[in-house]
């Protein structure tokens, strides 16, 4: 993967530039997240879009919270001169930029292993031929159920379709949730320790995490990037719930029947599109890292 040229020289946002920068990004964060804050406010859940506001536990604050990322400096923004990984520019007066070297020095071994499984991650071939099995693994010969949605072919027919599988998962935050049952139906053993040895493009969760890692990176990673990874993370959740064995219509999405030659087809049409729009934002990522280590 290429990273973007780590030594530019730092870039300088006068008041007017970043003020309007920032408040673009939290009208976008707030209409990302506005289905989530109405039905919170009804006590109402949505087992396809809370996914990203539970599993991913980010408050919808930090969401908000725009960041121009490293070698940007920030006129006039002497609020932030006291937030945390923030730190007063000194070479321009009255300036401040985040502090890349506090945050990596702080974090250095997540830092690490995010840019390490990353780069791995975008090097290997894409594989298209899970067909989003994973989330059929989970409630294979289970009675109870993460989600309150029924399945779409009983637990019978979902067992199944289980059986008749070729399973080959290698994402572990996947594997991990497999039934005790199923979890020997798979053909690889993912783990934390093999994660950037097995983990592929083609992988929908591996897609989704990208929003994990941007958060993690904190203010290394610029708004827009933050909040594309989130959108990316959004519609690889519908997917992966449209060719799960749940029945989704009531939240308006229709089935992706992946027991079917004409499912798997879709199912693959999707992926491929979602595996290269993860790659560039993976270099993006690669590259937010690139950047900050320089600066640090």
């Amino acid at each position: 993967m290429q990273a973007a040229p780590a030594s530019a020289a730092p870039r300088t946002l006068s008041y007017a530039e970043w003020r309007a920068l920032e408040a673009a990004h939290e009208a976008r964060a707030d209409a990302l997240t506005a289905g989530r804050r109405e039905r919170a406010e009804r006590g109402e859940k949505h087992p396809v879009e809370d996914f990203l506001h539970t599993y991913y536990p980010t408050r919808i604050s930090a969401l908000r919270r725009w960041h121009p990322g490293t070698g940007v400096l920030l006129e006039g923004a002497d609020e932030r001169a006291d937030w945390r990984w923030y730190r007063a520019a000194p070479a321009a007066p009255g300036a401040v930029a985040v502090d890349a070297h506090a945050f990596i020095e702080a974090r250095a071994a997540s830092v690490d292993f995010i840019a390490l499984l990353l780069s791995r991650t975008a090097e290997r071939t894409a594989r298209f031929g899970c067909f989003g099995l994973h989330e059929w693994a989970m409630v294979y010969r289970q009675g109870e159920h993460r989600h309150q949605a029924p399945l779409r072919l009983g637990q019978a027919g979902t067992d199944a379709v289980v059986e008749a599988a070729n399973i080959s998962c290698t994402h572990f935050d996947a594997y991990r949730f497999f039934t005790p049952e199923a979890a020997p139906l798979n053909a690889l053993a993912p783990s934390r320790d093999n994660q950037p040895e097995l983990e592929q493009p083609g992988c929908l969760h591996a897609g989704m995490d990208l929003f994990k890692w941007a958060t993690k990176l904190g203010p290394l990673v610029p708004g827009e990037l933050l909040l594309d990874s989130f959108e990316l993370a959004r519609d690889i959740r519908w997917l992966d719930m449209q060719a799960s064995p749940y029945d989704v219509s009531a939240w308006g999405a229709d089935a992706v029947a992946i027991e079917t030659p004409e499912g798997k087809a879709e199912y693959v049409r999707a992926q491929r599109g979602f595996t290269e729009r993860g790659n560039a934002l993976r270099a993006r990522l690669v590259a937010a890292v690139t950047r900050a280590r320089a600066a640090a």
